[in-house]
């Protein structure tokens, strides 16, 4: 789960589909990162934290990280959550292995129209209820691959 500090897209993409997993008993490595340096090593921004835990889901103890190339080996699916990230992902790739491996999440729920995961990070509360109902529809659909 990428998006652009690891703060508030992808660290609740995270937990999201940590949560789901655990209620379908499936397992999988689940884990979130930026494409730039700006939150590494903090945890998630505190409507991110507040949003999910009004959920049932814990957070908390998530600390910001950037993507880095080694990811293209540790991961099956890299999800972006828009496009300058999407970019962001692919210019690291090192071949077109690599590159399969990237998608805008969205694309699971509208596949094709290449919507993106707005960044709530300058808005209101609003906007990161809007983001976990987003979230949450593209990790059902994410389930239902595994």
């Amino acid at each position: 789960m990428v998006c652009l500090g690891n703060i508030c897209r992808s660290p609740m993409a995270e937990g999201i589909l940590r949560a789901k997993l655990l209620a379908s008993g499936k397992k999988a490595i689940v884990d979130s990162a930026g494409t730039a340096d700006y939150h590494v090593g903090e945890i998630p921004d505190y409507r991110a934290i507040k949003t999910l835990r009004e959920k049932n889901i814990d957070i908390s103890g998530l600390s910001g990280r950037q993507f880095v190339v080694s990811d293209f080996d540790e991961f099956d699916y890299i999800f972006a959550m828009d496009a300058t990230n999407y970019r962001n992902i692919i210019a690291l790739a090192r071949n077109e292995t690599d590159k399969e491996k990237v998608s805008l999440i969205m694309n699971l729920v509208n596949p094709g129209q290449n919507l993106s995961v707005p960044d709530p990070y300058f808005g209101g509360v609003d906007g990161f209820e809007e983001v976990f109902n987003m979230l949450e529809s593209a990790s059902e659909k994410i389930i239902e691959k595994l």
